[in-house]
């Protein structure tokens, strides 16, 4: 059975009042009976309800995350780095796990708003959700456009195709293929594929689209970059993101191609994990803990000001190239 506020108010030997003007901090109480009342609470395991402190007007200091998966090292990361960021200053999170799915986005924030939240952190890849437009909640959105109100953080992704193909220009490819989605969907990812568009016609090579989407499977993947390999010969690839670019590598190997000299190829996110344990690995790195802190920042100022108008509806962070073997 759970332990009531007056289970507390009994052990301690004072009122259910007092006990409870002890959780919310709220009037002179001499330590004294602070020490009984919390004694009381770590003796019976009692744990104030948050959302009947909400209903009497104090903050939850919770902040919903919504993201596509949490086992992508990308996602991994920039999801610990804005926990451990919100921590330090008083928030906890609850992490939702979209996947490709809508009626699950739309059912984690029915969910969201049901727990209160101060504010959310948007970055799945589900569209046409109407629900973030009528929310009423504080929101920032990463790397997706949810509404004309809400804040998009980004990394350069032009900037970032565009560091990847001189790269491989540099290294003496000629026959450079694009890995990745090649559907337009008004997101800040879309400048990955005009950037190698533009500078094909820049640099005068033939431009050439091999489409995986994000949420293909491992072995759809495999399929699809092994017949690329195996029937257009590239000379070079660059990946829209570093899990793509380490499949390249391994099937590259199953057809006894070898990297650097006969294929380049070049990733892009340049994860902690992805660098300790690819180190040979060309990618593109997105400063993942600058944009945690930056959409950390933003959601805290709208939910101090919500009325606030937006100073920039876009924010874009610089990326880096970290070359290795791959390209070497």
């Amino acid at each position: 059975m759970a332990v009531k506020l007056t289970d507390v108010a009994q052990k301690a030997g004072v009122s259910v009042t007092t006990v409870s003007r002890v959780i919310n901090n709220h009037g002179y109480l001499s330590d004294k009976t602070k020490h009984k009342v919390f004694a009381a609470m770590k003796e019976l395991n009692y744990q104030p309800n948050s959302l009947a402190r909400s209903l009497q007007g104090k903050k939850m200091k919770l902040i919903g995350l919504i993201f596509p998966e949490i086992t992508n090292p990308f996602f991994a990361e920039l999801i610990q780095d804005i926990e451990s960021i919100l921590f330090e200053k008083g928030y906890k999170v609850i992490l939702c796990n979209a996947q490709r799915d809508k009626e699950k986005e739309r059912a984690y924030l029915k969910m969201l708003l049901a727990n209160q939240v101060d504010g959310i952190i948007a970055g799945a890849h589900n569209l046409g959700i109407e629900e973030y437009q009528e929310l009423g909640l504080p929101i920032v959105s990463f790397d997706r456009k949810l509404s004309e109100n809400v804040p998009i953080v980004s990394c350069d992704n032009y900037q970032g195709i565009k560091l990847a193909v001189h790269d491989l220009i540099q290294s003496g490819c000629h026959k450079i293929f694009f890995l990745g989605n090649k559907q337009l969907k008004g997101n800040p990812t879309d400048q990955r594929l005009k950037a190698y568009l533009n500078e094909a016609e820049n640099l005068d090579f033939t431009p050439h689209i091999c489409s995986v989407a994000f949420s293909d499977s491992t072995l759809l993947k495999n399929i699809t970059i092994h017949e690329m390999l195996q029937n257009d010969h590239p000379d070079g690839v660059v990946c829209t993101d570093d899990l793509t670019a380490i499949l390249v590598l391994q099937e590259a190997r199953k057809l006894g191609l070898k990297v650097p000299e006969d294929l380049k190829v070049i990733g892009f996110d340049g994860t902690k994990q992805i660098q300790t344990y690819h180190s040979e690995l060309s990618t593109i790195a997105q400063p993942i803990n600058d944009m945690a802190i930056l959409l950390v920042k933003l959601l805290l100022q709208r939910i101090s000001d919500p009325n606030k108008e937006l100073n920039k509806k876009q924010y874009i962070l610089p990326v880096k190239l970290i070359k290795s073997l791959t390209t070497a």
